[in-house]
């Protein structure tokens, strides 16, 4: 298991990119709408050269009314959540029920790029949202 990336919300995606791109010197990577999440998403890839990951992700809400926007209202700009690679995620999500972690997802989703991802409540993380992003292909 290793990091893929750590998300961090912000109220403006131009700031974000201000500081994390012509600050920080991170590569702008690829950003994107995720309307089924309603937000705007954009990568700063920060690890080896020419990779892409790990990554700091960029989330910004499309409207008042998604996830992000009441997370955003509540408890202000920052990190978001932490995600992780794992090779099969509906094993890892079985394995967490197991041991009694409680799971936002209890079937992993599809993202705009069709990959598998699932999130587990912070209430069992000591407060920090984490996702799984399987990275097993087929």
């Amino acid at each position: 298991m290793k990091i893929n990336h750590i998300a961090l919300v912000v109220n403006d995606m131009a700031e974000g990119h201000t500081f994390w791109h012509d600050v920080m010197g991170l590569p702008a990577g690829k950003a994107y709408r995720e309307e089924a999440q309603g937000v705007d998403v954009a990568f700063y890839p920060a690890g080896e050269k020419d990779s892409l990951i790990p990554a700091v992700e960029l989330i910004s809400p499309l409207d008042d009314e998604s996830g992000v926007a009441k997370y955003l209202a509540k408890k202000g700009p920052g990190m978001h959540h932490l995600c992780f690679e794992v090779d099969d995620i509906v094993a890892t999500l079985a394995e967490l029920k197991d041991k009694g972690i409680q799971l936002i997802d209890e079937e992993p989703r599809l993202n705009k790029k069709g990959v598998k991802v699932a999130f587990v409540h912070p209430k069992s993380t000591g407060g920090v949202l984490v996702e799984f992003y399987e990275t097993k292909v087929g």
